[in-house]
């Protein structure tokens, strides 16, 4: 009888992707989006293991844990948190949770803890040959791009992946960075081993040596049981140190050993493990600014950077930008059960005249908002926030509904009220006049 492992997480697509994911590892999967769902299901039916995120909507996982405890429901429980809530996920832990795993969730770390975590009963068998070497998000839900600095890049990737040079990624927040490490690691020689990746911007200084190397029960508290560090879990295959900048000097130079000598040593233990990763680190920072205020090491620079890559920003990527927006919204129509067509010309022209501070990670969440957003089958730009709207508005190529000539006037300012819903401040941006001239238009045209 397959073992049945209930997930409660309010990331929708998320859980979608673990719950397939699980499945096909042989396990009967149910999702819950809250606490409240959570304890219906499970005094409804039976399960063998929970796996809940530690923040959720209405209460925490450590809430859950404990009404579970008070109606006792004595099963397995694996906390899923950020590294910012570590220490949470540690107290969740004295309180009988039986782990945590750090996300991003790696495939083969979530199965080895499933694994101890029922171990009691008996052990589930590890997939046949070596562990998922991608996280839960495959890395092929992506899109690299056609323009010049796309093909550039990732020229520069499939000359790098087979070697084993150490990898620095220069970039800005969201450019997709932990993508293309993914990218380097299938096309090196050690795709069939484990891809690990650690959040350094976000490890608390105190849990930094056990996140990197393990550490054995009771070394401190808190430490209830042996936890296996991120390069035993990498070992043979790449270890990607996303925001490297971020860790402290002190962390630095526990790293630097690690590297020169390929050996750790788990905290509390007093045995050395030989280990044989391969790196790549990523930073949004200037690191030689920061060796130069001392804020950052230069062998350790010297060490990482066998190789750099540098992400080009999306503005960068003019001819990359309304690929991608088809993209995001494909993935969106998927995730929200929508079936939209795709922009219209004023959506467009914002979209490719925006400056996109936040690069990828912000288009995709535009995208999703209006995908929710959008009343018919195009977006608009109403729907893609007054942000966009401003700014195609001020754009001096703007082919938006900017008022030409008397014949035309009236169809286009219907035109720019329909988009926003009547709303005469929006239409008024969108059409590239302020507000004072469109109610003297209104009141020309007599439209009400």
């Amino acid at each position: 009888m397959p073992y049945s492992i209930l997930i409660v997480e309010d990331d929708l697509t998320f859980a979608t992707m673990l719950k397939t994911w699980l499945g096909k590892k042989g396990f009967l999967v149910d999702t819950a989006g809250n606490s409240a769902r959570a304890r219906k299901q499970l005094d409804a039916q039976s399960y063998n293991l929970v796996l809940s995120d530690l923040r959720l909507p209405d209460q925490d996982g450590i809430s859950l844990l404990a009404w579970m405890k008070e109606h006792g429901h004595q099963i397995p429980l694996i906390i899923m948190t950020g590294y910012a809530d570590i220490q949470s996920a540690v107290q969740a832990m004295k309180n009988g949770a039986n782990d945590y795993i750090s996300k991003p969730v790696q495939p083969d770390v979530l199965l080895k803890k499933i694994n101890e975590a029922l171990q009691n009963e008996t052990v589930i068998a590890a997939p046949s040959g070596s562990a998922p070497s991608i996280s839960i998000a495959p890395s092929s839900n992506f899109l690299e791009g056609e323009s010049e600095a796309a093909r550039q890049l990732y020229n520069y990737v499939g000359l790098v992946a087979p070697t084993p040079m150490s990898v620095l990624i220069n970039g800005a927040s969201g450019t997709g960075k932990e993508y293309v490490a993914h990218r380097i690691h299938q096309l090196s020689k050690r795709a069939d081993k484990p891809f690990i990746a650690i959040d350094c911007g976000s490890i608390p200084k105190e849990l930094a040596a056990s996140e990197f190397f393990g550490h054995v029960k009771g070394s401190f508290t808190g430490a209830l049981n042996d936890k296996t560090g991120a390069f035993v879990e990498a070992n043979g295959g790449t270890l990607f140190l996303d925001e490297i900048g971020n860790l402290s000097y002190e962390v630095q130079i526990q790293l630097l050993r690690a590297l020169q000598e390929r050996r750790i040593r788990p905290v509390g233990s007093n045995k050395e493990i030989e280990v044989n990763v391969r790196l790549i680190s990523a930073t949004n920072e200037n690191l030689q600014k920061a060796i130069e205020k001392g804020n950052f090491r230069e062998d350790l620079f010297h060490r990482i950077n066998e190789f750099t890559l540098r992400m080009p920003s999306l503005k960068e990527r003019q001819e990359d930008i309304l690929l991608f927006a088809n993209f995001f919204l494909d993935q969106a129509n998927h995730e929200l059960d929508r079936h939209l067509i795709g922009f219209d010309a004023a959506a467009s022209n914002a979209l490719q005249t925006y400056s996109w501070p936040g690069n990828l990670r912000q288009l995709k969440n535009i995208v999703k908002r209006a995908t929710l957003l959008a009343q018919g089958s195009y977006i608009t730009l109403t729907e893609l926030g007054y942000e966009l709207v401003e700014s195609s508005s001020a754009s001096p190529t703007s082919t938006s509904l900017s008022l030409h000539d008397e014949a035309t006037e009236k169809k286009r300012i219907l035109e720019a009220l329909q988009q926003t819903g009547n709303n005469k401040s929006k239409a008024a941006l969108l059409l590239g006049i302020d507000r004072k001239t469109l109610y003297n238009k209104l009141k020309l045209y007599n439209i009400q």
